[in-house]
């Protein structure tokens, strides 16, 4: 995978969850596969609504449907969810290291004294 496409996944992931009812969707089929149905009963909103948020977080690939007779399922991709978590990693270490090297300058640059 190019850096760009790498940087496509990583929009796709973070918008996926960039949405509260999306993570609690997510949170849900992670626990377990659910039908859409099933997951519509849980929220305060339409069927449709559900079936769009379920469809972003597939385009993202953290979950994925098949069909069981005329019911549409969803499981979460653990898998996706760990490369979210190591996009995470890598950007904390990232920042880490930025730390050190301002403790590094702290520890080796004595203060000057200014005379005013």
């Amino acid at each position: 995978m190019g850096a760009d496409q790498d940087e496509d996944r990583a929009d796709a992931l973070f918008h996926a969850l960039s949405d509260r009812t999306r993570r609690d969707i997510l949170r849900r089929v992670l626990a377990g596969e659910q039908s859409v149905s099933a997951l519509a009963a849980s929220y305060d909103m339409s069927f449709a609504a559900v079936q769009k948020h379920v469809a972003v977080l597939q385009q993202a690939g953290l979950v994925t449907k098949r069909r069981r007779g005329r019911e549409s399922l969803t499981s979460g991709d653990v898998e996706a969810v760990r490369s979210v978590a190591s996009m995470l990693t890598e950007l904390e270490a990232v920042w880490r290291g930025r730390i050190a090297r301002i403790d590094d300058l702290i520890a080796t640059d004595p203060p000057t004294e200014r005379n005013d």
